[in-house]
This record gives structure tokens, sequence and C-alpha cells, in this order.
């Protein structure tokens, strides 16, 4: 399913990643678009880049909470800001919890649905 209106895309997002759907995630990015994996990191760019990142967010085999606290649109783009909230198992066993505050740039596309552009999962923090 894709987004319908901007602040959707976080609640697939969401569900995707905790049915560990890594090509139902991969739909909410458009080919160029970029993501920081992770707090100082330089972005990654392209849909290849995207879903190696992905993997080891969903190697935690976690499951995820995204709020969006707002939601601004100017045409065909828009600018959300969300908490989220994951809760999984890292590489040794041990439990992980992390929760950040995001930051995305997310575009209309032709069929009316909306992708992300850019995602910064740490950009508002």
């Amino acid at each position: 399913m894709a987004a319908r209106k901007p602040e959707e895309a976080h609640r697939l997002f969401a569900e995707a990643f905790n049915a560990q759907d890594l090509e139902r995630l991969m739909t909410l990015y458009e080919e160029e678009a970029v993501l920081v994996p992770q707090p100082g990191a330089q972005p990654v760019k392209g849909k290849e880049a995207i879903r190696e990142a992905l993997k080891n967010f969903l190697a935690l085999n976690g499951k995820i909470t995204v709020e969006t606290r707002s939601a601004v649109q100017a045409g065909e783009l828009a600018l959300l800001r969300g908490h989220w909230e994951l809760k999984g198992t890292g590489p040794e066993g041990q439990p992980v919890e992390m929760a950040h505050d995001t930051t995305e740039v997310v575009r209309r596309q032709k069929d009316g649905s909306w992708r992300y552009v850019i995602d910064h999962p740490f950009g508002a923090d």
C-alpha cells in the first residue's frame, strides 16, 4: 500500500518494518532517495544503499513505533517530523532500545502516492 497523504509514510514504514518486509519498505523510497543510517554518519544515496542500511535495523528483530509530530506540505513536497522507538535484540542477544526524533522529506509521485526523498531518523534530536 502506498502513502496517500504525507503523514501516512510513517505508519506504512512502521507496518513494513514490524512485518520484517524489506521489499515493502523499499517501495516507500524514491530511486535516488537519501538516508542517514546512524547519528553523525554520512548519508547513503539510492535504493541499494538504503536497502543495505535497513537490513541492519531489521536484523535487530525489533518492533518500531513511529508517531508523526508534524507534517507541512508545500506543493509536491512535505516535511515530516516524528518520534520513533525501537525495541529489539542485538547481535549477541542483548536487548536494544532506541528512540529518536526524525525529520523526513517526502514527495508526491505521479500516481498520487508519497515517497521518501530524504530520511533522517535522527534529524530532529
